[in-house]
């Protein structure tokens, strides 16, 4: 099947008590990608691919050939059919059911606030970002801890995005701007609006950066005369590969469809409070929060996942703290700077995701 020939609206003529064909099936599945929570040139011998030829070697990326932010345009004309799609991928269960998961994305909609009714349109940006590491140190020893591109305050943040969309895109003096990246679906309306594919694991990939990427969406009332909407679209490449099959430690990917159990998802879990399920198993965590475990072997990835720099060290006084649970003004300020602004730092209620997800990393 062609997936540029495909329409989410095709699956309301799917009978849903009766057995679907193989079409329907993969229908609803690629469907179904688009909205979970954000490659593979395959083949004999190559990354990702069936083959058992040897192994060639990773390419390399220069860093400054990556872009630092891509972007697409769409009318707000549009949020009706988005909302219609996403209520649909909601109502079939495509999103999942676990109830935790659940509860964190009910508020997200394609409607226009209420306190910005002279709208446009919507400009949905992918910006680029690299993992990071940080050395904890704790009796002597220093232990390089992940922190995924997507919990750390970058260069292009919020703020810088919002200034280059009113300044080099809008250009127009004037124009309100509004950062609803919070209270949308993000990966449908960047899949929607052709600025990325999603994949077999998905995750929406942007070209020239990969799956390294961070969405943001900005309300503007500059009418643009633009509109890049498009049909849904999965990488080429996914046909012949199951790397991130393979390497997923929960096994939460499907290996004969493009739709991922969200609710076996381990950065589900080490992103929220609470225990984490006893069918995890110790050396599936390997990030300070999140799971990289799909992104890194990806082949669409590839030269881009090398990539990485350096946060602060975290003294041996501070890592004993957070393994004790035991935060102050003092730690949380000097977290929030070194981490730049890792999620987890910014409150003494949200800590405890801290303490946990370090505790299982430095086994003590």
């Amino acid at each position: 099947m062609n997936p540029k020939d495909f329409k989410p609206n095709d699956l309301d003529s799917v009978a849903t008590g009766s057995r679907s064909t193989r079409r329907e099936w993969l229908q609803r599945t690629m469907a179904a990608a688009a909205f979970l929570p954000q490659v593979f040139p395959g083949g004999p011998g190559g990354w990702g691919g069936r083959g058992r030829g040897p192994m060639r070697p990773r390419r390399t990326v220069d860093p400054s050939k990556i872009p630092a932010y891509k972007y697409r345009i769409l009318p707000v004309g549009r949020f009706a059919e988005l909302q219609k799609e996403y209520d649909a991928a909601k109502n079939n269960a495509q999103l999942g059911r676990q109830k935790m998961y659940l509860d964190q994305i009910a508020s997200l909609n394609f409607k226009v606030p209420a306190d910005f009714p002279s709208a446009k349109s919507v400009v949905v940006v992918a910006a680029y970002s690299k993992n990071m590491y940080s050395n904890f140190k704790l009796e002597g020893t220093a232990h390089r801890i992940l922190i995924p591109f997507q919990y750390y305050t970058d260069d292009y943040n919020s703020d810088r995005l919002k200034a280059i969309v009113q300044k080099e895109i809008i250009k127009t003096p004037g124009r309100r701007v509004m950062d609803i990246s919070s209270q949308i679906p993000l990966k449908l309306l960047a899949a929607r609006s052709g600025l990325g594919r999603y994949a077999r694991n998905s995750l929406v990939f942007v070209d020239g950066m990969g799956s390294y990427n961070v969405l943001y969406a900005f309300l503007t009332d500059h009418p643009f005369t633009e509109d890049h909407w498009t049909n849904l679209e999965i990488l080429e490449e996914c046909n012949h590969c199951h790397a991130c099959v393979r390497t997923c430690p929960t096994r939460c990917i499907n290996r004969w469809n493009y739709s991922t159990n969200i609710d076996k998802c381990l950065t589900l879990y080490n992103e929220n409070p609470g225990e984490f399920p006893n069918y995890f198993l110790g050396s599936m965590h390997h990030a300070l929060m999140g799971c990289m475990q799909c992104k890194a072997p990806c082949p669409a990835n590839e030269g881009i996942a090398e990539l990485s720099g350096n946060l602060e060290d975290v003294s041996e006084e501070e890592t004993r703290k957070i393994l004790q649970g035991a935060p102050d003004d003092a730690l949380l300020k000097s977290l929030q700077r070194k981490l730049r602004q890792f999620r987890p730092t910014a409150s003494r209620e949200q800590f405890p995701i801290l303490k946990r997800n370090l505790s299982v990393l430095i086994r003590t």
